[in-house]
């Protein structure tokens, strides 16, 4: 698979941004089918790093409301990436 077929996107917010000044892990939502290797292979090759530890988790969808309209958020796949020591991404570093 293609880097970028595999990550969608970062995940911005308060916990992940925690997760990158304490314990250098960075966040990505990803394809639901990726498995672990193809994530590491992907997030080195994106942005040219050394990944040490890649975990994944399947983030259930939410029941949501709006008036008599309900529906549920879509189910998907969240990966958090351990960097080498002294590796670090530059996307993140900017916020």
């Amino acid at each position: 698979m293609d880097p970028h077929q595999v990550i969608i996107k970062p995940v911005i917010s308060e916990k992940s941004y925690n997760l990158i000044e304490t314990e250098n892990q960075y966040t990505f939502r990803v394809d639901k089918r990726a498995n672990k290797n193809q994530i590491k292979q992907a997030i080195e090759e994106a942005f040219d790093v050394r990944v040490y530890k890649v975990n994944t988790v399947n983030v259930k969808s939410k029941p949501k409301r709006q008036g008599l309209l309900r529906g549920r958020t879509a189910t998907w796949k969240k990966a958090i990436v351990r960097l080498a020591d002294g590796e670090r991404i530059e996307l993140f570093e900017g916020v």
